[in-house]
């Protein structure tokens, strides 16, 4: 039985595309709704979490969700993936090799951010890692259909909060403006996180890449924080150009 965004606790965005923001680190989960097919953008911290998520959207979608856009490879964002082991799963190029390379130093950083060890251990050991290498090398893109005339674009936006940061743009819903979502490319509700695998030179660049995308029109839903618009995320950009000496 299907449920209404607000029933769920989700926020509507346009017909059959949402958000959840997540308790803990305020991380942003979407959906995207299609003809006999669903669309999940990011998985939560924890397999409880990508549990009651996976539950949540075959509720609001009247039926379970075939794929899987991870926008990029930390744990607040990728720990729920393998309660979606029957979705298909897309990510920029190299997010397999940091699920499957890097699964201890993914999480050390979630312990030292405050995941319970104990889940960390449990999403680690049970990590799915994307069957679909989407994109080759920036800037391209993906066309994924959804069923019906239901369609969104994927596209491989970075390097810059990461090396493998995947946007996920919704385009053609009546009535509606695009629908960006930015991974952590975008960050609201706090200045945008830059780590040791950040690409502080092209994050500028990337963010002009979601402005083309988008238009001036579109909402941007960032990884943390309440949905933007697009003088939100060319402040950003020009913010970030600064913060790290990056010329235009």
């Amino acid at each position: 039985m299907t449920v209404t965004w607000e029933e769920a606790g989700w926020e509507r965005l346009a017909a059959g595309v949402g958000r959840c923001r997540l308790p803990g680190w305020d991380c942003t989960v979407g959906l995207v709704v299609g003809e006999g097919s669903a669309l999940m953008i990011d998985a939560g911290s924890g397999l409880a979490e990508g549990a009651r998520l996976r539950a949540e959207a075959q509720a609001l979608a009247g039926h379970a969700v075939t794929h899987l856009a991870l926008t990029h490879p930390h744990f607040d964002h990728v720990f729920g993936a393998a309660e979606f082991a029957d979705a298909e799963v897309f990510g920029a190029v190299g997010v397999e090799r940091v699920l499957t390379d890097e699964r201890e130093a993914l999480r050390g950083d979630a312990v030292e951010n405050g995941l319970h060890a104990r889940v960390a251990d449990e999403a680690v050991a049970a990590l799915a890692h994307p069957r679909h290498l989407a994109f080759v090398a920036v800037p391209d893109e993906w066309t994924l259909s959804l069923g019906g005339d239901r369609q969104v674009l994927l596209v491989n936006a970075g390097p810059g909060h990461t090396s493998h940061d995947l946007a996920v743009v919704v385009q053609g819903v009546p009535g509606s403006p695009p629908v960006v979502f930015c991974g952590d490319l975008v960050e609201e509700s706090g200045d945008p996180q830059a780590g040791p695998d950040a690409v502080p030179s092209h994050w500028p660049a990337a963010l002009d890449r979601l402005l083309g995308l988008g238009g001036e029109d579109a909402l941007y839903v960032p990884g943390h924080g309440a949905v933007v618009d697009a003088g939100f995320v060319r402040a950003q950009r020009d913010a970030l150009a600064t913060r790290f000496g990056v010329s235009r």
